[in-house]
């Protein structure tokens, strides 16, 4: 059997780092890239193959993928697109530009890179690509819109190219994690500092007695917030069966809030994310 390989995006910390090593053990060949040289030279320091992959950086994602294919000869099994961040804060304090950034990392990039990788896939008649979304890629919390906006849209995207992809050989799969213990919220303080202009909104009250106590304040896990390995199981189901499922809960509330967007109306759907956000 040959060497099964997959290229991993956003391998710096959380779930990227905890896929790679978990795969790697599996007998994969990992190509566990991050957007920061630094994290690249930290990882190749464990064993990894670490090429640099900026998604908001079209010569780093034409880069890192040529480097991946020369490794392998030209194929590449799979494809985990990983890695994006949030910028907290109400829709009506979110600047378009901030929006329009928010989007090169979470969803233009992804689709920049998953493009280049199906022509490759095409010629050896297989291949799976499987994108990180999140429970709010089918539900919205208040505070986060951006970041929202972009799952949304990587969910739409995403259902489409598996129905195009029928019959190619090619797998298209999302994992929908809720709570994962990440680095994402301490991320996303640099882009909310340089973005929201939180004093000036007329909800300057909410974000001291919420938003700024939550991003700022450790206060250990959320309720029902699992470690990465959650999310590596799913993954290793969509890579491995040979009938993967379109679509993969990670962690009780998505599971809760799958439920309630198929059953609950409207209203009663925003009255609990109201109590729930």
């Amino acid at each position: 059997m040959t060497e099964r390989s997959i290229l991993i995006t956003g391998c710096s910390s959380g779930i990227g780092y905890a896929a790679a090593h978990d795969l790697r053990a599996r007998g994969w060949r990992v190509f566990a890239s991050c957007k920061k040289p630094r994290d690249c030279d930290r990882l190749a320091g464990e064993g990894f193959e670490s090429p640099r992959i900026d998604y908001t950086d079209t010569a780093s994602i034409e880069a890192g993928l040529a480097e991946v294919l020369a490794a392998t000869g030209g194929t590449l099994d799979a494809l985990f697109n990983n890695g994006a961040h949030a910028i907290p804060g109400a829709v009506e304090d979110l600047p378009t530009d901030a929006l329009r950034a928010n989007f090169e990392a979470n969803f233009f990039g992804w689709h920049e890179l998953t493009r280049r990788i199906l022509p490759v896939m095409r010629a050896q008649g297989h291949g799976r690509i499987i994108q990180n979304s999140s429970v709010l890629g089918f539900v919205t919390l208040p505070w986060r819109a951006s970041y929202v906006s972009t799952k949304f849209a990587l969910e739409g995207l995403t259902d489409t190219l598996r129905i195009e992809m029928a019959g190619t050989g090619i797998h298209v799969i999302l994992i929908e994690p809720g709570p994962i213990t990440s680095r994402i919220r301490e991320n996303s303080i640099p882009h909310f500092v340089k973005w929201i202009k939180w004093r000036d909104s007329p909800r300057a009250e909410d974000y001291e007695s919420r938003l700024l106590k939550r991003l700022y304040d450790d206060s250990g896990p959320d309720r029902f917030e699992l470690p990465p390995k959650a999310v590596t199981d799913k993954l290793i189901h969509a890579l491995e069966s040979p009938r993967p499922r379109p679509r993969y809960y990670v962690t009780t509330p998505t599971y809760i809030m799958g439920f309630a967007r198929r059953l609950l109306p409207t209203r009663w759907l925003d009255a609990l994310i109201r109590k729930a956000g």
